[in-house]
């Protein structure tokens, strides 16, 4: 597992969502403060709109920048044998004879990536599934409450 590779996967994916998010930003805020979106009565809320969303869309776009500062800092480190996880740990889980793969990541839980032939999804400490990953070691078994019902899953790889 070359988790620098995963790193740089990461962060081109990041670039790419700030691209598209940067783009639709400027578009909002094209469009809030086109002569046509002005308003023609006090119900006419077009610009007003078109603002809000242009504000949420930099918002976003921040977030994203921040995420990509964070895993750029991401200290790349290899988890020994018996080393509880903790950030910037590649996890391998089992359930039922399937098999999931977890990035544990400073930010952009849910990020999904394409690693090596697998399916990584980016989870935070913070996230309900990263609580509980963290402090556990390989070999540990965990009872998950998803789905309104608790599951039981092998933590077989730490990296």
């Amino acid at each position: 597992m070359n988790k620098r590779a995963l790193i740089k996967k990461i962060i081109a994916a990041l670039t790419d969502e700030l691209e598209i998010y940067f783009k639709a930003a400027l578009a909002s805020r094209a469009e809030a403060t086109h002569e046509q979106s002005r308003a023609e009565s006090k119900y006419d809320t077009r610009g007003l709109e078109a603002s809000y969303l242009a504000h949420g869309q930099s918002r976003q776009a921040a977030e994203i920048e921040s995420a990509i500062a964070a895993f750029g800092k991401l200290a790349v480190r290899d988890f020994k044998d018996a080393e509880p996880i903790g950030l910037g740990a590649f996890v391998e889980l089992e359930h039922v004879g399937e098999r999931m793969f977890y990035f544990i990541g400073p930010k952009a839980g849910g990020t999904e990536i394409a690693h090596d032939k697998k399916e990584v999804l980016i989870i935070t400490p913070q996230s309900p599934l990263g609580e509980q990953l963290c402090g556990k070691k390989q070999g540990d078994l965990l009872q998950l409450q998803l789905g309104g019902g608790r599951s039981q899953y092998r933590v077989v790889d730490v990296r």
